[in-house]
């Protein structure tokens, strides 16, 4: 059941983080604030498709 997700940075759209999630638990887009090296900053992540 575990797939493997792109996160991707809402400010620059920069594809920065890859993680796992569980789609039975998790059934909607995940979000965490992660680093962006271009920014220099944590900013929000958002999975992508």
């Amino acid at each position: 059941m575990r797939v493997i997700v792109t996160l991707a940075c809402t400010e620059t759209g920069d594809r920065n983080y890859t993680t796992t999630k569980n789609k039975k638990t998790q059934p909607g887009r995940i979000e965490m604030k992660k680093y962006s090296p271009r920014l220099k900053r944590v900013t929000l992540h958002r999975e992508t498709r």
